[in-house]
């Protein structure tokens, strides 16, 4: 595969996985999982328990979960035609991945911001 073709895969495939990752760490339709792993990581007996149930809120960790799952599914490499491609192929995906939910973060706390900005400048008329 080219090299252009294996950037324009990277920036693609990144998308789905940061989709993924901020859905399960974040939204609404998975808040009960998410608040009994957050109280698992809080008051697991165990450093590996506290750990496993960590993984579950925090975008970040949980990215590259599904990175290696995106990974096993699309046998994506970058650079290198063996295991370092896959290797290389991960990181550069949850790096990715991760640039894209901090602009989300970023995009949705502007929005929230002017929202309540307009709500606030309703209440005073």
């Amino acid at each position: 595969m080219e090299l252009s073709t294996q950037v324009a895969w990277l920036f693609l495939l990144a998308i789905p996985i940061a989709c993924i990752a901020w859905t399960v760490t974040h939204e609404e339709v998975f808040r009960e999982p998410r608040e009994y792993c957050l109280n698992r990581c809080n008051n697991a007996k165990t450093l590996a328990g506290r750990k496993f149930f960590y993984l579950f809120t925090c975008e970040y960790c949980f990215s590259h979960y599904v990175t290696i799952i995106m990974l096993f599914i699309t046998n994506y490499k970058l650079l290198f035609t063996d295991w370092r491609g896959y290797l290389i192929a991960g990181f550069a995906l949850v790096f990715v991945a991760n640039v894209y939910m901090s602009l989300f973060a970023l995009a949705r706390v502007d929005l929230k911001k002017v929202r309540l900005e307009a709500e606030n400048e309703e209440g005073k008329k």
